[in-house]
């Protein structure tokens, strides 16, 4: 093994379910450069985001700190500072190529070079930045497929945000990021110093809107879809029956959402996100081959992970903003053959902000003592772990989380509690007896007293947050 410092690349998507990998045992799925990365890496099985939205998720990864340390609480919160600085102080020559949607988009974030691709349907934030991928349609003559001219197609309500890919397949906003990324290895001169690469795939996040070649035998195949009761509707905590009311009313993303999918819609959208991914999959085949070219991977150390997943319908929701485990919980796999033991699957809980000072470290650079993060260093180099005793995520009032002020979760390996600030109401469940998380337990008598414990934990962590992260608060806002 080199005893240099190693280049390092962060591949990040965009609202992919953990449960998208055929080698974590998702035989559905077509997925083989990520099941390389399994294979000869570490999969952490029991990753969790922070905010189960895109900008506080991201913020969190980049910082160390959790949302209510960053004040980083919703998308469009401002997010300018990272530990992308000390790496490029500490000698880094750090890139970043496709999303990673700071606030604003172009913040430099402490990247020497950026090459910015953000979310494929900007429509209120963002709507007239112009990005790469923006750049290269122009380039081209071409206008980008987006929700006014979706909304122009007659079955527009019927296609839950599943649209096929019509333009030119390299011009593919996933295709264009991977393209651009195994470009610039081939093409850039290889720095004298260790390497940050950061890439990042807007996909599969919506629009759903795959080449059709790939989502043909996703379309065939057996999905697992959702099965969702009124009884569990029913149960739902009101800010979460208002969400989905107001995803109806409202288009995010190009869903316009329906109460009543029938199995067809359903099974249509959740084929056409897995071929998104499987599409993602091959760019990241290509841009290991481009690394292994060029002599990269020599000395490479390669993470994988994503900033939330997508209830495609589970549970009666549309994308993100609730707490379910389809939401919160992504992949996080580490690779580095010869620097890491091969084919372990750890299911100890972490966060996936734990990338951040693991990456540090794999540098040779000290973490923060305030981080709110934990290294996964250790356990990687075969140290023994058990993982976190509790994860954590919040969430601010949005445009589209309307009906709280604040979200709150906690959950241990065997329960959950959402928290709604203000509110009579939250969600408490029994994982290991219910880990389809469908039956209510917060006004059950018989679970009060596991309650309680979860709801101290809740106010013990933000105590303990407020006083580890104290200097960091006090410098950066």
């Amino acid at each position: 093994m080199s005893t240099t410092r190693p280049h390092i690349i962060l591949i990040i998507t965009d609202q992919q379910r953990f449960d998208t990998i055929r080698a974590l045992g998702f035989p559905y799925m077509d997925t083989p450069n990520l099941d390389r990365l399994c294979h000869e890496g570490v999969a952490f099985t029991n990753c969790f985001v922070t905010a189960p939205s895109c900008v506080p998720a991201r913020a969190s990864l980049f910082t160390g700190y959790y949302p209510h340390t960053t004040g980083i609480l919703k998308n469009g919160d401002r997010w300018t500072r990272s530990w992308v600085e000390a790496l490029a102080a500490g000698g880094y020559y750090c890139v970043n190529i496709g999303k990673m949607h700071t606030v604003p988009f172009e913040t430099p974030l402490g990247f020497h070079e950026r090459y910015v691709v953000e979310n494929k349907d900007r429509y209120l934030e963002g709507r007239y930045f112009f990005d790469e991928w923006d750049k290269g349609l122009r380039a081209h003559g071409l206008v980008k497929q987006q929700r006014e001219l979706y909304r122009l197609r007659p079955d527009y309500r019927e296609r839950l945000g599943a649209f096929e890919w019509e333009l030119p397949e390299h011009l593919h906003s996933d295709m264009f990021v991977g393209d651009m990324a195994t470009w610039w290895i081939e093409t850039k001169p290889k720095p004298q110093q260790p390497l940050f690469l950061q890439i990042g795939f807007p996909g599969p996040h919506p629009p759903y809107d795959p080449i059709p070649r790939y989502a043909a035998a996703y379309l065939v195949r057996d999905l697992p879809l959702p099965v969702v009761t009124e009884a569990e509707l029913a149960s739902q905590p009101p800010p979460f029956q208002a969400m989905r009311q107001h995803n109806v009313e409202v288009d995010h993303d190009s869903i316009a959402y329906r109460l009543d999918p029938t199995t067809e819609m359903l099974r249509r959208q959740r084929a056409y996100y897995l071929a998104n991914v499987t599409m993602i999959d091959e760019k990241i085949g290509q841009v290991l081959g481009a690394l292994e070219a060029r002599g990269y991977l020599e000395n490479t150390v390669v993470f994988f992970t994503s900033d939330h997943g997508d209830a495609l319908g589970d549970h009666g929701h549309s994308q993100k903003w609730t707490m379910y485990d389809i939401v919160t919980r992504v992949p996080l796999i580490a690779w580095a053959p010869g620097r890491f033991a091969a084919g372990r699957r750890l299911d100890g809980l972490c966060q996936m902000m734990d990338i951040g000072p693991t990456i540090l470290e794999t540098a040779g650079l000290p973490a923060p003592a305030s981080f709110e993060a934990e290294s996964l260093l250790p356990v990687l180099d075969g140290a023994a772990w058990s993982g976190r005793t509790y994860v954590f995520a919040e969430h601010g009032r949005d445009g589209i989380l309307q009906q709280t002020a604040f979200m709150t979760m906690v959950r241990s390996r065997d329960w959950k509690l959402v928290h709604f600030v203000d509110g009579p109401y939250g969600q408490l469940f029994d994982l290991a007896a219910d880990p389809g998380e469908t039956r209510d337990l917060w006004d059950d008598a018989s679970a009060a007293g596991v309650k309680q414990t979860l709801l101290d934990e809740l106010r013990e962590w933000r105590i303990r947050g407020g006083y580890q992260a104290r200097e960091w608060v006090a410098r950066w806002r």
